[in-house]
């Protein structure tokens, strides 16, 4: 999906709003704590609601539904890493693994117009989410697939440049090895991955599990709880 020629029908009035969502007293999720990694159907008019945030230091405004990980506010995982990252590459293929409604894309696109972006998501509703905000941005350098067509798409270019996400850790860790080692071997052999992993939910160890599969990681910043760790081949 290719968000330059990406069409939404306008929203109704009354959907936008600023700040986090916020949510009826009383109020529980129907979306368990893992069904927003799988697929969902894309989100209708009226589910779509507008938030507005800064991403890298520049303000935008999202749309965010039910159904995808963090579909009220950026999730502190995602705001350490993009606050403590160096910028990306100014050219090339960026990759973000498992793009939800699409922060990490967004920041990279608006970061990298020359460079190529990929958003990956085994989510529908999230890759139709992101499609929608990079639309709504402007920005003509990003591609929403699915892992299988973005597994392609990278095998096409020769590799990718970097990878930047705050993977899934909650899938367990054999599903999550399974993920990274599908990913960061299709690494440039100067290339790097930037991954942000809670300390509390196996950070430290999945260190270690890299560096025992020969690849370089550096703990560049640890903050809220949360590791920032780049990853080189």
């Amino acid at each position: 999906m290719a968000c330059a020629a990406y069409h939404r029908e306008p929203l109704s009035p009354g959907l936008s709003g600023a700040g986090p969502v916020r949510r009826p007293p009383g109020y529980r999720s129907r979306v368990s704590q893992h069904e927003h990694y799988f697929s969902a159907e894309p989100a209708s008019r009226g589910e779509l609601r507008t938030l507005r945030l800064h991403l890298r230091g520049r303000e935008v405004a999202v749309q965010v539904a039910g159904g995808v990980f963090s579909p009220d506010r950026l999730d502190l995982g995602t705001r350490v890493l993009l606050d403590a990252v160096p910028d990306p590459a100014t050219e090339g293929l960026l990759l973000d693994l498992g793009c939800g409604w699409g922060p990490i894309t967004l920041a990279l696109a608006m970061a990298s117009p020359a460079a190529r972006v990929l958003a990956v998501d085994v989510n529908a509703r999230a890759r139709d989410l992101t499609a929608r905000n990079a639309a709504d941005l402007g920005l003509q350098n990003v591609e929403v697939l699915t892992p299988e067509e973005a597994v392609a798409a990278v095998d096409a270019a020769g590799g990718l440049t970097e990878l930047w996400s705050n993977p899934p850790i909650r899938i367990g860790k054999p599903a999550l090895h399974e993920l990274l080692l599908t990913w960061l071997p299709r690494l440039h052999a100067e290339g790097r991955a930037q991954l942000v992993v809670s300390k509390n939910l196996g950070g430290d160890s999945l260190h270690r599990w890299m560096q025992k599969q020969s690849w370089t990681v550096d703990r560049i910043s640890s903050s809220k709880g949360f590791r920032i760790l780049t990853v080189r081949r």
